[in-house]
C-alpha cells in the first residue's frame, strides 16, 4: 500500500481538461460557470479598500481562484469590524468575495479554469512570445548586416570617387573648379613635353641613321614633326606649316553650349516675319510694298535706259560682282582658327607627335632585342658595314633612349592628360564629368542615411526585446505556479500520491 501511495499520476498537460472531466472531478459546463464568476469579479473589484497587496494583486494579468483566496484572507482583517457574533461580516465585499469562492468551488470550477490557463499558456502565449523575441533577434541581425552593407557600399563609392578623381588629377572638393583648373594649366604642361622632346635628339638620329643604312640611300628626314618639337618646342601650327612665327595670334574661342534642337516634326523658318502685302491686280511691287513683305533683292521695274537686263555698263550706280573663293586665308602673319593652336593642342598634329613617338618607341625596342641576341651571327654580320654611329652602340644606351621615349610617351598619353584633351575640345564634358562624379557621392549619402535608418530600427527590435522579455518572464513564473498550484491540488485528491503534468518545457 505505501508502495502503491508513491507512485506518481503522470498527466499529459494537453489532455489535463479531457483527464479531469472524464473522472468526474469538474463538470463540462464549467466554461459557462466561469463567465458567470468572471462577471461577479470584475464588479467586486470597483469597490475594494486600500491595501498594497491587493493593488498587487489586482495589478496582475488575471486573477483565479487562489488569488480570491488571498483576497478574502486580506479583508478578514480590514472587514474584521463588520463581523457580527454568529461570526459572519455584514460588509458586502466580503459577501461578494465569499460569493466569489464559493462559486468556485462548486463543482471544482476553480481546477478546470487553473487547468486551462495553462494549457493555453503553455501552447500558445508563451510560443508567441518566444516567436516575437526571435523575430526581433532577427531582425537586429538583418538590419545589421544591411547597415554593414550600406557602410560598406558608401566606402566603396567614396573610394571609387577619389579614384576618379585620382585619374583626373584632382582632389574632388570642388571637381568643376578643378577640372577648369587644370585646363588653364594644360599650356604649360605641354611646354613642358614639348621641351622634354629634346631629349631625344640622340634616338632620332639613330633612328635615321639606320633607314639610311638600310635603305643604302639618302632618305627622308625620319618622324619629322618630333624632330621639329625637339628642336623648336611646342610652337603653334602656324609656325610649323610656315616656318616662320606669326606676327599675330587668334585663338579660337571656346565653343558654347549647344542650342537647343528643334523637334523634327516643326518646321524652322528663321528669323523671317512672314506679314501678307496686299497688291491690287496689275499694280508692281514698289518699295513701300516690298518693305512690308519679305525683300527677294528682286525688281520687276525695267530700267529706263533699256528695258533688258542692266550689266552695269551704264547708269550713275555701277555694281561690282565679287567673288571669294572657298579657303580665302587671312592676311600674312596672322594665325588664326586651328593655326593658332599649339602642335599639341592640335588634335592632328598631337596624333602625329605621338605616332611618331610611337614608331620611335618601337624602332628602339627591336633594336635593343636585337643588340641582346648575341648568338644571332645574321645580325652581327649585317651591321659590320654599317656606321660607327650605329656600332658604337651599347644595349644599355639604347636600354636608356627607350626608357626616355616611353616616359614622354605615357607622360603625354596618360588617362589624365586625356581627359584635359576632352574638356579642351568639349566644354560640356566638365559638366558632365562633375554630375556623374556627384552622382557617386549622392549614391554614398543615400546609403549612409539608409543605414541610419537601419540602425534605428535595429534599437527599435533592441527596445521591443527589452520590453517583451520581462513579459515572458513573467509568463514562465506564473506558469510554473499553475503547475505547482494544479499539481498540489489533483495530489490531494489522491491521498498525496505525487502527480507529474507531462509535456510542460519551459
Amino acid at each position: 500500500m505505501e508502495d502503491y501511495q508513491n507512485v506518481p499520476i503522470d498527466i499529459q498537460t494537453g489532455k489535463l481538461l479531457d483527464w479531469l472531466v472524464d473522472r468526474r472531478h469538474c463538470s463540462l459546463r464549467w466554461q459557462s460557470q466561469v463567465l458567470a464568476i468572471r462577471q461577479k469579479i470584475d464588479a467586486a473589484i470597483q469597490d475594494m479598500p486600500e491595501n498594497e497587496e491587493i493593488k498587487q494583486l489586482l495589478d496582475g494579468a488575471y486573477l483565479h481562484y487562489f488569488h480570491c483566496l488571498r483576497i478574502v484572507e486580506i479583508l478578514k482583517g480590514t472587514e474584521a469590524s463588520t463581523k457580527n457574533l454568529f461570526g459572519r461580516y455584514s460588509s458586502q465585499r466580503m459577501k461578494d468575495w465569499q460569493e466569489i469562492v464559493a462559486l468556485y468551488e462548486k463543482d471544482n470550477t476553480y481546477l478546470a479554469e487553473l487547468a486551462s490557463l495553462l494549457v493555453r499558456s503553455i501552447s500558445y502565449e508563451v510560443p508567441s512570445l518566444r516567436r516575437q523575441l526571435g523575430r526581433c533577434q532577427q531582425a537586429q541581425q538583418d538590419f545589421a548586416r544591411r547597415d554593414e552593407d550600406c557602410q560598406l557600399g558608401a566606402a566603396e563609392l567614396r573610394e571609387r570617387f577619389f579614384a576618379s578623381c585620382k585619374q583626373y588629377g584632382i582632389t574632388g572638393d570642388n571637381v568643376r573648379q578643378e577640372l577648369l583648373a587644370l585646363v588653364k594649366d594644360l599650356p604649360s604642361l605641354l611646354s613642358e613635353i614639348g621641351a622634354g622632346a629634346s631629349a631625344l635628339s640622340e634616338a632620332i638620329e639613330l633612328y635615321q641613321a639606320c633607314v639610311e643604312f638600310v635603305c643604302q640611300s639618302p632618305a627622308e628626314p625620319v618622324v619629322p614633326l618630333l624632330r621639329y618639337v625637339g628642336s623648336r618646342g611646342n610652337t603653334t601650327v602656324y609656325e610649323w606649316r610656315t616656318g616662320q612665327q606669326p606676327r599675330c595670334v587668334r585663338r579660337p574661342e571656346a565653343p558654347a553650349e549647344e542650342p537647343e534642337q528643334p523637334r523634327e516634326d516643326t518646321i524652322n523658318w528663321g528669323d523671317f516675319t512672314l506679314e501678307p502685302t496686299k497688291v491690287e491686280d496689275g499694280a508692281a511691287v514698289d518699295e513701300g510694298a516690298q518693305g512690308e513683305g519679305i525683300d527677294w533683292g528682286i525688281t520687276l521695274e525695267p530700267s529706263p535706259q533699256d528695258e533688258g537686263i542692266d550689266w552695269g555698263g551704264g547708269g550713275s550706280e555701277e555694281v561690282q560682282i565679287t567673288v571669294l573663293e572657298a579657303g580665302t586665308e587671312e592676311p600674312e602673319g596672322v594665325a588664326c582658327g586651328p593655326d593658332a593652336l599649339t602642335l599639341l593642342e592640335n588634335t592632328e598634329t598631337r596624333s602625329q607627335f605621338i605616332d611618331e613617338l610611337m614608331e620611335l618607341e618601337l624602332f628602339l625596342a627591336q633594336r635593343l632585342v636585337e643588340m641582346e641576341e648575341e648568338a644571332d651571327v645574321v645580325s652581327i654580320s649585317q651591321f659590320q658595314m654599317a656606321p660607327a654611329v650605329l656600332q658604337g652602340q651599347t644595349s644599355a644606351h639604347v636600354g636608356s633612349l627607350l626608357a626616355t621615349t616611353q616616359a614622354l610617351l605615357g607622360q603625354l598619353c596618360a588617362r589624365s592628360m586625356q581627359h584635359l584633351f576632352i574638356i579642351l575640345a568639349s566644354p560640356r564634358y566638365v559638366d558632365r564629368v562633375s554630375e556623374v562624379l556627384r552622382q557617386k557621392l549622392k549614391q554614398a549619402e543615400l546609403l549612409l542615411a539608409k543605414g541610419e535608418g537601419m540602425r534605428r530600427k535595429q534599437q527599435e527590435a533592441l527596445a521591443e526585446q527589452a520590453a517583451l522579455e520581462p513579459q515572458l518572464d513573467r509568463l514562465l513564473e506564473r506558469t510554473k505556479e499553475l503547475q505547482k498550484l494544479i499539481e498540489a491540488d489533483i495530489s490531494k485528491r489522491y491521498s498525496g500520491r505525487p502527480v507529474n503534468l507531462m509535456g510542460v518545457t519551459l
